[in-house]
C-alpha cells in the first residue's frame, strides 16, 4: 500500500466539472493498493496517517497531527502510484491491485479515518478526475507499507 500525503490549505476533486469532495485545511491522501494489501494494512495506514505530525505548532515545529489542528481528509483513490517504471518508457501497473478489492479496501481506509473522528471527503472510484490543491509548505510524504 503505498499512500501520498500533501499538507493542504484546501483542497478539491472533480469529475465533470462538478465538485465530489472538497475540504479546508488538511490532507490530501492519495491512496493506492497493491496485490496482496488486506485489511490489517489498511488500518495499519489509517492510524499512520491520523498520528503522523506534519503540522506546524506555534515554535514552527512539525510536532502537530490533522486531530490536533482539527484538520480534514480528502481521499483519492490512484492505482498510478504502484507504476513500475523499471524497464522501457511504459509504466507497468502489474503490481496494482484491480476491482472490486481495491475499491472495497479504499472505502475500508476511509472509514478507518472517518471512525477515528475526522471528516473525509472523496474523489469517485475508478473516474476521470480532477485535483486542484493548494499545498501548505508544500510538505509532501509518502508513505510505503507492506507487510
Amino acid at each position: 500500500m503505498r499512500v501520498v500525503l500533501q499538507r493542504v490549505n484546501h483542497a478539491q476533486v472533480a469529475i465533470d466539472n462538478n465538485i465530489v469532495g472538497k475540504i479546508d485545511r488538511g490532507l490530501l491522501a492519495l491512496v493506492g493498493l497493491r496485490n496482496g494489501d488486506n485489511s490489517e494494512l489498511v488500518k495499519k495506514a489509517a492510524a499512520k496517517v491520523a498520528k503522523m505530525r506534519i503540522f506546524e505548532d506555534e515554535n514552527g515545529k512539525t510536532n502537530l497531527s490533522l486531530a490536533d489542528v482539527g484538520g480534514q481528509i480528502l481521499s483519492v483513490s490512484q492505482f498510478t502510484l504502484l507504476a513500475d517504471t523499471k524497464k522501457g518508457n511504459r509504466p507497468s501497473f502489474f503490481d496494482a491491485m484491480r476491482p472490486p478489492k481495491s475499491k472495497e479496501l479504499w472505502e475500508e481506509f476511509n472509514q478507518e479515518m472517518e471512525q477515528k473522528g475526522f471528516h473525509v471527503e472523496t474523489g469517485e472510484f475508478g473516474a476521470d478526475m480532477q485535483v486542484l490543491l493548494e499545498n501548505d509548505g508544500p510538505f509532501t510524504i509518502v508513505l510505503d507499507l507492506d507487510e
